[in-house]
Parts: structure tokens; C-alpha cells; sequence
């Protein structure tokens, strides 16, 4: 069991440690994407399915409320969270349709949306990048195992050097955290993180 533990804590700092040597650059434009379009006044759109939607909530969560210190609010959505919305729109549309129709109501151009999806190849994740694009939003995409369509249709892709499905996941809330540091210190100044202690 031990030697399984250590197994599995190697590759996810391996994968990590990929990101930092392969991927800082595509981070820093993820970034800067989000800054520009909330100093604007736009808003952040997250979505995805499964554990991806487990992540576009806890990151719309850390801008809403905070990551590190206090500061205003940011304006941030995870499209994953309204049962009666993805229901409605699953049985009288189809499930591709489940975000892409949540974006077609509420995206305005200059808006930003993250789209999680460990293969890059989930349909209605696809959908509503596409969907976003066409409104005059920008995408941010996190994926894995190259990235797939969905990479190819953001602004901005983060693809995890992975083909693991646990490792991805961990490599995008990383992300996601890097990505809600970078925004609270530059929309809200640099000094030192306060404790998140009190959690």
C-alpha cells in the first residue's frame, strides 16, 4: 500500500512539474485573459462535467468569495449548478446542449469562459466554447491527452501533459489556483496573501 501512495504522489508531482517547465507561458495569457475582460466589466463562465464541474465550481467560488486575502467580489458562474436549468434544457434539447444554451442567455461579448474537459472532447463542453466564440466571448480551455477538438477552438489552451485522467484533474485545479492568484494580485494589489485559516 505504501509504495502504491508514493507511486501515485510521484506522477502527480511529475505532471506538475511538467506544467511549470511546459506550460507557465500558456497560463500567464489564461490570465491575462481573465484580468482584461473583468477590469472591462465582463464576467468569468465556467463549466464542465463530472469532476470538471466539481472544478468550474470551486473556481467560481474562489473569485466570487476569495482565494487569498480580502477584496471585492469578481463576477464568476459555474453553468453547473442550476438542476432545473440542465434538466430542462437536457430533455427538451439534448445534453450537448446543457451549457451552450445556459452561454446564448447569459454571455455578452467581452466575456470570458473556462471550459474544463480532461479530453478536450466532450461534446457540449465543445459546443458551448463554440457557442461563446461566435458571441464575442473568449475561451479558455483546460484539458489533457492533447488537448482535442475543444483546444482547437479556444483562445487559449491549457493541455495538461498527461493521459491520466486523476493527474489531469489535479493539474487543472492547480491551474485554476494559479490562474485566481494571478487575478486577485493584479486587480487587487500585491501585498502579502492573507491566511486562509479561517476555512
Amino acid at each position: 500500500m505504501d509504495d502504491l501512495i508514493r507511486r501515485e504522489l510521484r506522477e502527480s508531482a511529475e505532471v506538475e512539474l511538467n506544467l511549470s517547465n511546459t506550460r507557465a507561458g500558456v497560463i500567464g495569457q489564461a490570465a491575462r485573459l481573465l484580468i482584461e475582460a473583468l477590469r472591462g466589466g465582463g464576467k468569468v463562465l465556467l463549466f464542465g462535467n463530472g469532476g470538471s464541474a466539481a472544478d468550474a465550481q470551486h473556481l467560481a467560488a474562489e473569485l466570487v468569495g476569495r482565494f487569498q486575502r480580502e477584496r471585492g467580489p469578481l463576477p464568476a458562474i459555474a453553468l453547473t449548478t442550476d438542476t432545473s436549468v440542465l434538466t430542462a434544457v437536457a430533455n427538451d434539447y439534448g445534453f450537448e446542449k446543457v451549457f451552450s444554451r445556459q452561454i446564448e442567455a447569459m454571455l455578452e461579448p467581452g466575456d470570458v469562459v473556462v471550459a474544463v474537459s480532461t479530453s478536450g472532447r466532450s461534446p457540449n463542453v465543445i459546443e458551448a466554447a463554440l457557442a461563446a466564440r461566435e458571441r464575442g466571448g473568449k475561451v479558455i480551455a483546460l484539458c489533457g491527452r492533447g488537448g482535442g477538438t475543444l483546444a482547437e477552438v479556444a483562445d487559449v489552451a491549457i493541455v495538461v501533459p498527461s493521459e491520466s485522467t486523476p493527474r489531469i484533474q489535479e493539474a487543472h485545479i492547480a491551474i485554476g489556483h494559479i490562474l485566481c492568484l494571478l487575478v486577485e494580485r493584479e486587480l487587487d494589489g500585491p501585498p502579502e496573501a492573507q491566511s486562509r485559516d479561517s476555512r
